[in-house]
């Protein structure tokens, strides 16, 4: 899934250094057939309908950022490190507040990117309701300053702001973006070499190319972008010559396609089983231990995943290269108790088509070891909501763990915290929280990856989430494409040097 959604300048060994799998370059346009000396248009199959509406503040926000349509102040680097986008430089003043001078760039509604309107961008994701994952935990305002600046001051010290200004749904709109609802609008209202022209709710949508980009006019004319849930139906696209990129083609299908067309890309993503901490069966401690012992990862891995994923060590997987020489082991973990017969329900989507047979595999496993399990899928946008509201025992998911800020700790804040934006597991727990507030604390690279790791053994020892696999992702890339993007973090995937 995406990242899912709802959380700096800091050396690159903070964060996931050099992972396999660098960038390659990437962009696009819109509608079908060659438009001569302008630039051929893209077709493009994405997993993932919007689920809100291309709201940038939630799961929506990665569409729009692999889409080329929107950016933030920063943008993540081949080695994790913050690296300049709509601002071109930063510096920080003391220990709360950030000035970022902006380049000159525009609107793709024609108006300036001014102090002012970032400004204003940020407020309104500040007052996003659910916040943004971005900002898990952190209290940030944002003032227009002098010289073409944004001055940025968090309510506590915040090493790591140059860096969780990258996250995608932290994309920086015009002023026309947002209506009385305080809703935002991304159409024809971001920054990025694309912009979105039209939406066909959860079929497709159209982007045009946008010309005044500031980094270059995009060698593709647009893109056509089609949202296709069903991995097997994305494939077959690309097979077909319907589509010119299909991302996430299920392990099942690699086989199938040319080796000139699949591209696999390690990835900062982790699948994992989150148990309701909260509510139901898995409120015991116990019955978690139980859960979780009841878990054989090892044929994961080679079975379902076909060699594409490596058994799951932890939140972080290998392609967090820094994680495993760190790595503790879990605290506190409660003994194993009796399921008897317990009912519980364990859910799962299929725009990864992996995480049907994880879950049927998983769902055998639990009931050999006592519990009855009633298993749903479903698409992912119309499970979000039920997820995140605690109406399932136990959840299968695939997320990135650095996609939302690139930051180690956000994604422990968002996912595992009473506070967390995205806590499926429904988690609340004292000692995990002062561990992650800790780690959040902890400026010195090496000191915080110290203390993201000290946190990672807390959370592991709630069994309120049990690592799975750690993944690669594969994607079709037909014969002509050139320069996609294919990050570790999986926000980018068409950029201005897409072509074909």
């Amino acid at each position: 899934m995406h990242s899912l959604a709802r959380t700096r300048l800091l050396p690159a060994l903070l964060l996931a250094p050099l992972l396999a799998g660098c960038f390659a370059s990437g962009g696009d346009r819109s509608s079908g057939g060659d438009t001569g000396g302008d630039g051929s248009r893209l077709r493009v199959a994405l997993a993932f309908p919007p689920a809100e509406n291309l709201s940038p503040y939630g799961a929506d926000a990665t569409i729009l950022s692999r889409l080329g349509v929107t950016e933030g102040l920063t943008t993540l680097d081949a080695n994790g490190s913050a690296a300049p986008a709509l601002a071109q430089s930063w510096r920080r003043e003391n220990d709360r507040t950030w000035e970022f001078t902006l380049r000159e760039a525009v609107f793709q509604d024609g108006t300036d990117v001014t102090p002012s309107a970032v400004a204003a961008s940020l407020t309104h994701a500040t007052e996003a309701e659910p916040a943004p994952a971005a900002l898990s935990g952190v209290t940030l305002t944002a003032k227009a300053g002098d010289g073409g600046t944004v001055r940025i001051t968090t309510a506590e010290p915040d090493p790591v702001l140059p860096l969780r200004l990258s996250s995608p749904s932290l994309a920086v709109l015009s002023p026309k973006a947002y209506g009385k609802t305080g809703k935002a609008d991304p159409v024809g209202t971001a920054t990025g070499p694309f912009e979105v022209t039209k939406v066909n709710g959860s079929t497709s949508a159209t982007l045009a190319r946008f010309d005044a980009y500031w980094g270059g006019r995009a060698q593709a004319s647009g893109i056509d972008a089609r949202f296709i849930a069903d991995g097997t139906a994305r494939a077959n696209a690309l097979r077909t010559g319907e589509v010119d990129i299909a991302e996430a083609v299920p392990v099942a299908q690699a086989a199938t396609l040319d080796r000139a067309t699949r591209r696999d890309t390690a990835t900062t993503r982790t699948t994992s089983l989150l148990l309701n901490a909260a509510s139901g069966p898995f409120e015991d401690p116990g019955l978690r231990a139980a859960a979780r012992a009841a878990i054989d990862t090892s044929a994961l891995a080679e079975d379902v995943y076909e060699g594409y994923a490596d058994a799951g060590a932890g939140i972080y997987g290998p392609a967090v290269t820094w994680a495993e020489g760190k790595r503790k082991q879990p605290v506190g973990r409660a003994g194993a108790g009796r399921p008897d017969g317990r009912t519980i329900t364990l859910a799962t989507y299929d725009n990864r088509p992996e995480l049907p047979e994880v879950a049927q595999v998983i769902e055998r496993q639990l009931e050999k070891a006592g519990f009855k399990v009633e298993l749903e899928v479903r698409e992912y946008s119309r499970l979000e909501s039920d997820a995140l509201e605690g109406r399932f025992d136990a959840f299968v998911l695939a997320r990135n763990s650095l996609v939302d800020t690139g930051d180690p700790v956000a994604v422990l804040a968002s996912d595992y915290t009473c506070r967390g934006g995205y806590n499926i597991a429904q988690l609340c727990d004292k000692d995990v929280d002062r561990a992650v507030a800790r780690a959040e604390e902890t400026a010195d690279p090496a000191g915080r990856q110290d203390a993201a790791m000290t946190a990672e053994a807390e959370i592991l020892g709630t069994d309120a989430v049990v690592p799975l696999v750690h993944q690669r992702i594969i994607t079709g890339v037909g014969t002509s494409v050139k320069g996609v993007l294919l990050d570790p973090y999986e926000r980018t995937l068409v950029g201005t040097g897409t072509r074909r």
